[in-house]
């Protein structure tokens, strides 16, 4: 079986934009009203909401805390020894506030809005159970809070007339697996239209013929003309490469027969392929005329790829095998909550791609638009993921509830949404569902994979299934598009054997735990192993029940073609699910990252990128080399290194030479000194490359006391748009600049100028500091501060202070929006 798969993407603009005289967009994110409770009348025009707390949106209300152990405790039944057993998760869902109704409020300005026009409104997602009210009356709704949903709020508006909107949420207990956010936690967008014009992702674009000379485009675009009468209607498309060159130019005219929808095929000669490698992106822009007046103005940005799979060979994307080195991540961005940041979701990216990872999984919901349209720019393949329950519950308030009256519904705003980006590269009709032990469990995947190619023939279906037995003997995995296995390297060989499709993928692996910066003694490989601080071991040799280390996926995914890839849990920890310490408090953040809550890359990173990171070497050791009290002991070094072999020196003692060999799967990709005993001093690592020549080192020395802060910025030039970030990472050094990995000082911020402090986070899970105010202790030597940009050009500056430690200080700088 092959699928060939090239396809474009649309994105609708978020700032405020007029394409045409008809639509007009609105980003509509300041001076909202916001109030927890649910107050009477509170959607009536006359309301009075001036005592309640003035903010901007995305807007996330239960980030800012308390952290408290009864927040949404979940008791949940496992099976142990083949009985019924009661579990207490006390972090399960973060121990954050978001149980409970919410209100926001927001005038819509008498400019926006005239008579004759269409005014539609544009949620990105709201968490959760969203109604909309326009001046009193309810304008619609939605359930699902991961979901983007548009309301067409014309018939409640009074043209020329200040208008009140009003937004209801609504979150309950038991609902998550994990933290999910409060409130309108994406954007808002208001778009204004003629009555003529295209709706809300009514665009589609597919390239089914691409090669070296040529590639057709065909473009379906859907047009509503309310109540008026019927015209001549035109539809003109350029289609433009980057720099803005027009390629290709077509014009077609609507016919009674066409029912609202225009066809268009455009040639464009030599196309550039779009790759993870190279982004290369082009823009249809599509205009529609009534006679000769312009109603409308759509852009559909796009790419050109083609996607297989096929039996024993696998994934290819344009011709070229290759296989997924992807992550799975939540939605919430640490500090920030679930409130999206372009910055935030930038900064993961970056340093995602820096470690070699080429793909994502939305996990285990639909993604904010933002990560689409960046992973389209910065060249991610995405796996982009629906639901976490279907039929049967996990959660008494689970997705179960819902899922009769909203699963279609919710599957066609998905594909809808994302089916034109080059980036989505597969659907993802959900995540270990307990339908996979049910009788018929089959049939759903049917349901909702039919709706995938209804909607979307060009893409295959996948989902993360973890009951092996299960879903091979009652035909659960066959009936999928791409098995999709989580957990199981073990059986991949065997799944194949009994499989049809000839291919399968790891949807979600490894699942080890560690905490930045710690070690452990004695190193040895450990199913959930605890301790008495509620940490994990950085050595990367702990896990879960279920998982196992990199190294035992590592060598699956090198043996076997027919395998397409892996998705590994998780690419950075996030709020909720602390396994091993789910019932521990006051643990409320993962440990699965392979990097911690505030984006530090833990020695896990250095891991995956010198195996998945083909374009720069890479060498990393472990662990730190400041270990009092342990002199004499032996404590083992571990070297990270796309490098076949090297060389361990202590105070210049030479401690071997190591290479990577087949022995054992951790001894194929790491290099291993288990019998070093620790001398407080200097540690070497001296790499080879394959001929045997000296080609990195890195040393590593024993720190003094903690004398002085060190602050290094991702970014020190933002945008003066009120939203930009620039993360700042502070280490406490000793007086030679040393990292001190055991410091836990209290350190305080204060910033000055055209900036202001955002939030701070160590990466502790087990930490109840509160990420919106200005002081937090180092964990392990180290945080991160999120200075955000004003609205205004010029600096700020920042500055970090500690008791006995010497300030430190940096600017930054605003520059003005073009």
């Amino acid at each position: 079986m092959a699928t060939c798969l090239a396809l474009p993407f649309i994105f609708l603009l978020v700032s405020f934009t007029a394409f045409s005289q008809g639509r007009k967009e609105y980003l509509l994110q300041d001076n909202w009203k916001f109030s927890k409770g649910d107050p009477l009348r509170a959607a009536m025009p006359d309301f009075n909401a001036k005592t309640w707390e003035t903010i901007s949106i995305p807007h996330d209300w239960a980030i800012k805390g308390p952290f408290e152990v009864n927040n949404d405790i979940q008791e949940v039944q496992i099976k142990e020894n083949n009985e019924k057993q009661s579990s207490v998760k006390s972090g399960r869902t973060g121990g954050l506030p978001f149980i409970g109704t919410g209100w926001y409020r927001k005038p819509l300005s008498a400019s926006f809005f005239k008579a004759g026009q269409r005014a539609v409104l544009l949620f990105d997602g709201a968490m959760s159970y969203p109604t909309v009210f326009i001046n009193g009356k309810q304008a619609g709704h939605w359930a699902y809070g991961y979901n983007s949903f548009s309301v067409d709020i014309t018939a409640f508006l009074k043209a020329g007339q200040e208008n009140i909107l009003a937004v209801r949420v609504k979150n309950l207990p038991e609902a998550s697996r994990w933290y999910p956010g409060a409130g309108l936690y994406r954007n808002v967008h208001l778009i204004v239209t003629d009555e003529v014009h295209i709706p809300v992702w009514g665009t589609y674009i597919t390239t089914p013929v691409i090669n070296a000379g040529f590639a057709k485009v065909n473009i379906q675009t859907k047009v509503e003309n309310h109540g008026l009468a019927a015209q001549e209607l035109k539809l003109v498309t350029e289609i433009k490469d980057g720099s803005g060159k027009i390629l290709s130019t077509g014009s077609s005219s609507l016919a009674e027969t066409d029912e609202s929808q225009f066809e268009q095929q455009l040639i464009v000669k030599t196309p550039v392929l779009w790759s993870p490698e190279s982004p290369v992106l082009y823009t249809a822009v599509s205009r529609l005329y009534a006679g000769k007046e312009l109603k409308d103005e759509y852009e559909t940005t796009f790419g050109f790829r083609t996607i297989k799979f096929e039996p024993v060979k696998g994934f290819s994307l344009n011709g070229k095998y290759r296989k997924f080195k992807g992550v799975c991540n939540h939605h919430d961005l640490g500090p920030l909550g679930a409130a999206i940041n372009l910055s935030a979701l930038r900064r993961q990216l970056t340093i995602l791609k820096d470690m070699g990872c080429d793909a994502i999984r939305t996990s285990h919901n639909m993604p904010a638009p933002e990560l689409v349209k960046l992973c389209d720019e910065m060249g991610f393949m995405l796996m982009v993921e629906s639901f976490d329950e279907w039929k049967t519950p996990k959660v008494k308030n689970g997705y179960h509830t819902l899922f009769e009256e909203w699963a279609e519904k919710d599957m066609i705003n998905m594909v809808h949404r994302d089916r034109n980006h080059p980036s989505v590269v597969l659907w993802s009709i959900g995540n270990e569902v307990r339908d996979q032990d049910v009788v018929n469990g089959n049939k759903l995947i049917t349901f909702l994979q039919d709706i995938c190619h209804r909607e979307d023939p060009t893409r295959l279906v996948t989902m993360g299934m973890n009951h092996y037995d299960q879903v091979m003997d009652n035909n659960f995995a066959s009936a999928i598009d791409i098995p999709g296995f989580n957990y199981k390297p073990d059986k991949y060989e065997s799944a194949n054997t009994r499989l049809p499709q000839g291919f399968l993928l790891g949807t979600e692996t490894v699942s080890t735990v560690s905490s930045r910066g710690v070690y452990k003694f004695p190193v040895e490989f450990a199913k959930m192993r605890k301790y008495a601080d509620n940490q994990s071991s950085s050595y990367d040799v702990e896990y879960c029940d279920w998982s196992q280390v990199p190294d035992d996926e590592f060598a699956k995914q090198d043996s076997l073609e027919f395998v397409t890839g892996e998705f590994v849990w998780t690419g950075f920890d996030y709020l909720g699910e602390p396994t091993p310490y789910d019932e521990s408090w006051p643990s409320h953040s993962s440990y699965f990252g392979i990097l911690d809550l505030a984006g530090l890359p833990k020695d896990r990173y250095y891991l995956y990128r010198s195996k998945w990171n083909t374009e720069s070497p890479t060498l990393h050791i472990l662990p730190h080399w400041t270990f009092p009290g342990r002199e004499g002991q032996v404590t083992p070094v571990f070297a990270y290194t796309s490098y076949p072999s090297a060389e361990l020196f202590i105070n210049g003692k030479s401690m071997g030479r190591q290479t990577k060999n087949n022995s054992s799967n951790t001894s194929t990709y790491r290099l291993m000194w288990k019998e070093v005993t620790y001398q407080p001093g200097m540690m070497k690592v001296v790499a080879y490359d394959q001929n045997g020549k000296a080609a990195a080192e890195e040393t590593v020395h024993t720190a003094g006391k903690p004398h002085h802060l060190v602050l290094e910025a991702d970014r020190d030039l933002l945008s003066a748009d009120g939203k930009d970030l620039s993360y700042v990472t502070v280490k406490i050094v000793d007086k030679d600049g040393n990292l001190c990995p055991d410091a836990s000082d209290e350190l305080t911020f204060t910033v000055s100028g055209t900036g202001k402090f955002k939030v701070v986070a160590n990466g502790d899970a087990t930490s109840l500091a509160l990420f919106h105010v200005p002081h937090m202790k180092a964990f392990h030597g180290m945080l991160v501060v999120t200075l955000q940009s004003s609205n205004k050009a010029g600096e700020m500056v920042l500055k970090v202070k500690g008791k006995q430690l010497k300030q430190s200080s940096m600017s930054i700088q605003n520059r003005t929006v073009q």
